[in-house]
């Protein structure tokens, strides 16, 4: 996976961590009464709004063949546009509900196209919500689309759906203290694939965001594993999101 992998990965699964002055939210009391539709109910009720997000994130990836870290800059508007871009622009991304594209300055080489890309980089159907929800520390499926059966534990509380998915297995575990994901996990036993990301939280300006994630991709014998770390973390600022592929440059073509 070269950097401008890393960076589309990061899209999928990015934490937010603001400045290290702000203290990690941890606590909350598991409530062994509770019903699965409150704790649902709870988990979209501390949904944070705002219109746009940005800062730094600092990124280390390890897939047991080589280590590599980068820092890059990240920009957000809820709903419309996640942007990012590594120092120099020398890999930059673009995605929108309709379209994925980034560029590698290093390789000379560009994609632009549908989130078949990212769905393949990850084994899974992704598209611009899932994504977002992934950033964001939501439930990357809607929890209200279908029955889910819940169990309490130390950690929090534990979900998954009544009905087996056909090709998936899915999890969640709800954090007890503010009902966000605690972690997600996506399963496909026939393709030896799993994906789980495991997040902390901290309050932003009365905005329950990520603190920090870590992420673990398996497929078959091969693990990559990916911490992230947002600094300097800003709310609703005004935001532009400048981006062009350069011309010359070769299109990357999937098979």
């Amino acid at each position: 996976m070269g950097l401008e992998r890393v960076v589309v990965f990061l899209l999928t699964l990015l934490v937010l961590n603001a400045c290290k002055s702000t203290k990690t939210i941890t606590g909350g009391e598991v409530d062994t009464r509770i019903s699965t539709r409150r704790i649902i109910e709870n988990h979209y009720a501390n949904t944070s709004e705002f219109k746009t997000l940005s800062g730094r994130v600092k990124i280390d990836y390890s897939d047991g063949d080589k280590n590599q870290g980068v820092s890059v800059s990240f920009r957000m508007e809820k709903d419309k546009v996640i942007w990012i871009s590594a120092p120099l622009g020398m890999v930059k991304a673009h995605i929108t509900p309709e379209r994925v594209s980034f560029y590698n300055k290093l390789q000379n080489e560009y994609f632009d196209g549908d989130f078949s890309y990212l769905s393949d980089l990850l084994g899974t159907e992704l598209d611009f919500n899932k994504v977002q929800n992934l950033l964001l520390g939501n439930a990357v499926f809607d929890l209200r689309e279908e029955r889910y059966a819940s169990v309490t534990n130390q950690e929090g509380y534990e979900l998954k759906p009544k009905k087996a998915r056909e090709l998936f297995k899915i999890l969640f575990l709800l954090e007890p203290k503010n009902f966000k994901i605690a972690s997600q996990q996506i399963a496909q036993p026939e393709e030896n694939r799993l994906l789980e990301a495991k997040y902390t939280y901290q309050d932003i300006s009365g905005r329950i965001l990520p603190d920090e994630i870590q992420i673990l991709a398996l497929q078959n014998k091969d693990q990559t594993n990916i911490e992230l770390d947002f600094r300097n973390l800003e709310l609703n600022r005004s935001l532009n999101f400048p981006y062009k592929i350069p011309k010359g440059f070769d299109q990357i073509i999937l098979k």
